[in-house]
């Protein structure tokens, strides 16, 4: 699902809303996840999952074309865990 099928969902489900209202709401909830992963914040969903932000060390990794040794800085990414009631969905018990 892309978030133009996401868009549209929403617009069907709530016919006395626009595709722009539906767009703006979508795109509303997606800016103020980004920023609570911004300050580090979790994000749970009861029967969906969490969301969290993982500090990646510095560490010497490879250039796949060449071999060559290439130093990667630390990082934060962001990290997903279902949840229990998702995962029984999604393999059908």
């Amino acid at each position: 699902m892309t978030k133009n099928d996401l868009i549209a969902k929403v617009q069907e489900a709530l016919k006395v809303y626009s595709r722009k209202d539906a767009a703006y709401a979508v795109n509303i909830i997606f800016d103020s996840m980004v920023e609570a992963l911004k300050r580090g914040e979790r994000i749970e969903i009861r029967g969906f999952g969490n969301m969290t932000v993982r500090e990646r060390k510095s560490r010497l990794g490879r250039n796949p074309k060449s071999g060559q040794a290439v130093k990667l800085e630390s990082r934060k990414t962001p990290f997903f865990k279902t949840g229990k009631e998702l995962r029984l969905k999604v393999d059908g018990k």
